[in-house]
């Protein structure tokens, strides 16, 4: 019996303090609506539009003190999220449509942190490998279950693919001039060059499977404060405009919140996504920042149908809202 009263007594607090994270009714000391963001991962350039907006006040301007939250490989944003015990999460398109198809996650997309994922494999620069169909028979180090992989797979038939477990580290391919693995284009050939081993990468936006990366919040919370929605959504977006042309003062707040960065690294991360347009997209004037096309969006779904990766059909723009990217949105 008081086992069971104790788990209902739990269950009761748990619910309770849900409800105060996900009430924002109540303004900080400063008079400043307090916003939880989760992170997919420690700090990098890779978020230097959300930290842009910090350091420059452009979330205080729209009247939040905004808490960005690093991630790591065990943080689960989308159900942190749908659960209200953070406001807004990062991830990737496809995630956000697994998410709502597979676990039932009442999460909806607001904006793209970018355009194009900058994910891909990572080769020897001497690799007698130069198009995906050329992998078969060989071995890459993937993570299980990665939906790109899948598309990768099935488009060019690679049934004769060794897969290995992907690690966090370029150690292997460094020793090994045949080793392949996944990587960001942002990131593990910054490490595999810097030890004096040249790279190439194939990129999954080139073989067609190409998911924004996206910063979400919860059905609810949206319906419930689409005018907090809106602010993080136009100060984030300013934001990264900033951050793309100048990142000088959001890279060094990086740098001083995750020791693990230097600054080598991180310009090496910045060069990246400002050459490849991952952020800005294919418009040079940067107008496609932050932005959603819906086609893309139908396009990802109907990839991931033929995949059988959606335990259920769904509406594709049950993933995303275009309420908050119209013009007096995305501008300053």
């Amino acid at each position: 019996m008081s086992s069971r009263r104790d788990l209902s007594l739990a269950t009761t607090l748990m619910v309770f303090l849900t409800s105060l994270a996900g009430c924002h009714s109540h303004t900080n000391s400063a008079g400043l609506t307090p916003v939880k963001f989760q992170a997919d991962w420690y700090p990098q350039p890779e978020h230097g539009g959300f930290y842009d907006a910090v350091v420059k006040g452009y979330y205080k301007d729209e009247g939040l003190d905004v808490e960005i939250i690093p991630g790591g490989p065990y943080v689960s944003s989308d159900a942190l999220v749908a659960s209200g015990a953070v406001q807004f999460g990062m991830n990737s398109s496809d995630h956000v449509l697994q998410a709502i198809a597979n676990a039932n996650e009442p999460i909806v997309a607001v904006g793209a942190t970018m355009q194009h994922d900058p994910q891909g494999i990572m080769l020897h620069a001497d690799s007698p490998i130069h198009t995906w169909a050329d992998m078969n028979g060989h071995t890459l180090a993937v993570k299980p279950g990665s939906t790109w992989w899948d598309f990768i797979q099935k488009k060019f038939h690679l049934d004769g693919v060794h897969e290995v477990p992907a690690t966090y580290s370029v150690a292997n391919f460094i020793q090994d001039p045949t080793y392949i693995q996944q990587a960001f284009v942002t990131s593990e050939p910054y490490f595999a060059q810097r030890a004096g081993v040249p790279t190439r990468m194939l990129l999954n936006r080139d073989a067609g499977y190409d998911p924004y990366r996206v910063f979400f919040t919860s059905r609810a919370f949206a319906q419930e404060h689409p005018e907090i929605v809106a602010k993080f959504t136009r100060a984030s977006i300013r934001g990264w405009r900033d951050y793309m042309k100048d990142p000088t003062v959001a890279n060094a707040l990086i740098e001083k919140l995750n020791p693990a960065l230097n600054p080598d690294w991180v310009n090496f991360s910045y060069q990246a996504l400002k050459a490849g347009h991952y952020v800005s997209g294919d418009d040079v004037a940067g107008d496609q920042t932050g932005q959603f096309d819906p086609d893309r969006w139908t396009t990802l779904y109907k990839q991931l149908l033929d995949l059988h990766v959606l335990q259920k059909p769904i509406d594709p723009a049950n993933g995303y809202s275009l309420k908050f990217l119209g013009d007096g949105a995305a501008s300053p």
